[in-house]
């Protein structure tokens, strides 16, 4: 299980709320036990970098998140105290749910996954109203570079749709839509 609905609806509530900034955040699972979940908000300081220094951080926290030192400084103490980082998640605003060339960077600094067991999480924030999410399965064996996407889409009365297996050519018109 990646997302419980629980999860997701906290996801969704943070990303609406932090509109028109990227949220971002993590979930622990303890000791590989699934039961035992966590979800572990972070702080965008993307906005203070851009401020302080537009030259090395020339984008918003519109299109981009940083999460704040002592939230990471966090998140490795969980893992220390045997916590793992099941999902790392933000959300990407007026834009779909897909996987950016820096999202991919920054999930395989130096070629090499960041975080092994992970999956990553894209949320998409339309208008203040999350509209999709987009998870990426974990890095296996299979290959460091391979991002498989598979995309979750809300019908017209807010109730999501069954996720496809495989990206359709709806599916990927749709989130092209928004790019």
């Amino acid at each position: 299980m990646i997302l419980t609905r629980a999860e997701l609806a906290a996801i969704q509530r943070q990303a609406e709320a932090q509109y028109p900034a990227e949220c971002c955040g993590v979930i622990f699972v303890k000791d590989g036990a699934r039961a035992e979940r966590r979800l572990f908000p972070c702080r965008n300081i993307q906005d203070e970098k851009n401020a302080e220094n537009p030259v090395s951080y020339p984008r918003r926290a519109r299109a981009a998140y940083l999460m704040h030192p002592q939230d990471t400084l966090h998140i490795y103490r969980a893992q220390d105290s045997g916590e793992d980082v099941h999902v790392i998640y933000h959300s990407h605003i007026d834009a779909g749910a897909y996987f950016s060339e820096t999202d991919k960077r920054n999930a395989l600094p130096g070629g090499v996954p960041a975080f092994p067991e992970t999956t990553y999480v894209v949320v998409s924030v339309v208008d203040g109203r999350m509209r999709d999410v987009l998870d990426e399965n974990t890095f296996g064996e299979r290959s460091h570079r391979q991002f498989e996407e598979i995309i979750r889409l809300l019908d017209a009365k807010g109730k999501w749709l069954k996720p496809p297996q495989r990206e359709t050519e709806k599916g990927k018109e749709w989130r092209e839509g928004f790019q």
